[in-house]
């Protein structure tokens, strides 16, 4: 019980450090809340201009859902708490402890949740976003679309019906996070990948 409690606080508070935000500040450059949508997150990074700072922020996101996935299950824990420091980490991105839970939409931290679970898994989504951002040219679409197939992808990878109902929820939270770039593409104003800002 006591190492649950600590691998579930450990995955919340390493998923509460904005990447973002620490890699714009050690980089001099403007805090990404302030910029374009105002998302703590590597698109708002990148308007800054720097592809390196947006690169790191955006691996560095990725490693807060990797991380604590990957120490859980070097543990062996049982599938729920795996499923649980999974949320965790996730819900810390959201929802950051340190920054007055004002958090970014949780793509880069679920691709590494994900790819902790199962490399196949993670890889899939990762090809699904590649290949709808390819076509669309519209990055919140293709994690749009990645994130309502992780539930399908994972009813075929995984037997442990946990990871389902913690893939749904995930995706029902990324996709509330995307809320108003789901009302910029009814209305046909979200921009696209190649857009200069």
């Amino acid at each position: 019980m006591i190492l649950t409690v600590l691998l579930i606080i450990s995955a919340y508070l390493l998923g509460s450090i904005s990447t973002a935000i620490i890699v714009s500040r050690f980089m001099g450059l403007p805090d990404p809340r302030t910029i374009g949508s105002g998302n703590p997150g590597a698109t708002n990074v990148l308007r800054t201009g720097s592809k390196k700072a947006a690169g790191l922020t955006l691996f560095g996101d990725a490693l807060k859902g990797l991380i604590p996935v990957l120490i859980a299950g070097a543990l062996n824990v049982e599938a729920n708490i795996l499923a649980l420091v999974a949320v965790a980490a996730f819900l810390g991105h959201l929802f950051p402890v340190f920054f007055s839970f004002k958090g970014g939409k949780g793509v880069a931290t679920a691709l590494g949740i994900f790819l902790g679970l199962s490399l196949p898994l993670g890889l899939m989504l990762l090809g699904t976003w590649i290949l709808v951002a390819y076509f669309t040219k519209i990055s919140s679409l293709s994690a749009l679309i990645a994130a309502c197939l992780a539930p399908v992808y994972i009813s075929f990878l995984m037997e442990e019906s946990v990871f389902i109902y913690m893939s749904i929820l995930l995706s029902v939270l990324l996709v509330y996070r995307h809320k108003s770039n789901i009302r910029d593409l009814l209305s046909g104003k979200e921009d696209k990948i190649t857009k200069e800002d």
